[in-house]
């Protein structure tokens, strides 16, 4: 029996060689399809990489009917059509706009200054705040009384179980 069991290992043993290298050679073959694949799809995509850097780069060219419906020149370039007029605001000009505009804002904090110190805003402004200082004060005692109310209940409650356990 102990000379059978030295050929039955090796045999097991090349059995299992046998499995894995089949394993092995599959796994390979997997990988290098997966590979081939991963490749052509590498090159699908780069193609479609390099076309839209070129559509980036050089913009269709606009007619003239999109043009009135165009919202921004994002990626129109100024040499395509007529470069961008700029207007220019001459130094008188410019420091009547900035007078007006100072004008203005100077008045319309007047206006809303002078209708704040108006005597009708600040009565109800002064009926307002007596109202809420009778409201604060009625809420504080309320509070005050309840939390005496419950001192008392607790303290009768203490007291009562001192004169339980004597």
């Amino acid at each position: 029996m102990q000379d059978q069991i030295v050929p039955v290992v090796a045999a097991v043993l090349a059995v299992v060689a046998l499995v894995l290298g089949v394993a092995l050679a599959r796994g390979r073959s997997r990988t290098a399809q997966e590979l081939a694949a991963s490749r052509a799809e590498t090159t699908a995509l780069q193609a479609q990489l390099d076309e839209l850097a070129r559509r980036v780069s050089r913009p269709e060219p606009r007619h003239a009917a999109d043009a009135e419906f165009l919202i921004t020149d994002l990626g129109r370039s100024e040499t395509e059509d007529e470069p961008a007029a700029t207007p220019q605001v001459g130094g008188a000009l410019f420091a009547d706009l900035v007078l007006r505009e100072t004008v203005v804002k100077a008045a319309s904090f007047a206006h809303g200054v002078r209708r704040a110190l108006d005597p009708e805003s600040r009565n109800r402004i002064r009926f307002e705040m007596k109202r809420e200082v009778r409201r604060a004060r009625k809420q504080r005692r309320a509070d005050t009384r309840q939390a005496r109310r419950e001192w008392e209940a607790r303290r009768r409650a203490t007291i009562g179980e001192e004169d339980d356990a004597a």
